[in-house]
């Protein structure tokens, strides 16, 4: 893991990288040292630290609480500026709401699968019924046949997600960057799946850094968190 330096702008995904996993992800568990965490490192940021989550807005601000990040959410659909104001993607980015019908439909016997509706996406988690994955994965990939010129399946950590070809994490690093607290700073952007890869390729473009939690923490959110509470400090890491 590399020395934090006062001159980077920060871009931090959720699930897998700041947080555990969970089966549910409802049952995620926020460490209450967090939000302190990435307050001090916000400050000594100069503000420029932003969340980018497949998650919904209303979720982060969940489990951030009581922080206010600048975050892209919905892989890119929702996006909440480091001024507060919220961009939102237009409505022909959601999935059609018969999709989200069928996958609720599809899955109904399948014990311990998961729909996760959002407002422009749809994951399936199958954490809880790992035998039902290929099942899982031809029933979105049947439904996503229909229109795959714009949408796409993504892989996740025990899951399958269905999102806009438009909608990635890229955004967060495109948008933010371009404008006060993160212009002229360098781009780091800390994710574990292949959900982050658009925004691993869009710091490393503007010379920044991909720091992927298995490569660079052994995997786990807590190393994540041990390296984000030394920023500003003398403290070798």
């Amino acid at each position: 893991m590399p020395t934090p330096r006062p001159d980077w702008a920060l871009f931090l995904d959720i699930d897998g990288t700041l947080l555990d996993i969970a089966a549910r992800p409802d049952e995620v568990e926020v460490p209450g040292t967090l939000a302190p965490t990435l307050a001090r490192v916000k400050s000594w940021l100069g503000g420029a630290v932003a969340i980018a989550s497949g998650r919904t807005l209303v979720e982060i601000d969940r489990l951030m609480a009581p922080l206010r990040l600048a975050s892209v959410s919905e892989h890119g659909a929702v996006i909440r500026g480091p001024d507060g104001a919220i961009d939102r993607a237009s409505a022909d980015r959601a999935v059609p709401p018969a999709w989200t019908a069928r996958l609720h439909e599809g899955t109904r016997d399948w014990a311990g699968v998961l729909v996760e509706e959002k407002s422009y996406g749809v994951a399936v988690h199958f954490r809880l019924a790992p035998h039902r994955e290929r099942q899982v994965r031809a029933l979105v990939e049947t439904l996503v046949s229909d229109n795959a010129a714009a949408f796409e399946v993504l892989p996740a950590r025990m899951a399958f997600e269905i999102r806009h070809r438009t909608l990635t994490k890229a955004l967060a690093v495109d948008r933010f960057m371009a404008q006060p607290p993160f212009a002229g700073r360098v781009p780091v952007f800390v994710g574990d799946d292949v959900t982050d890869e658009d925004g691993f390729r869009a710091a490393t473009a503007m010379g920044g850094l991909a720091l992927n939690v298995k490569e660079s923490f052994g995997g786990r959110p807590s190393e994540v968190r041990r390296w984000l509470a030394a920023f500003g400090s003398s403290t070798a890491l």
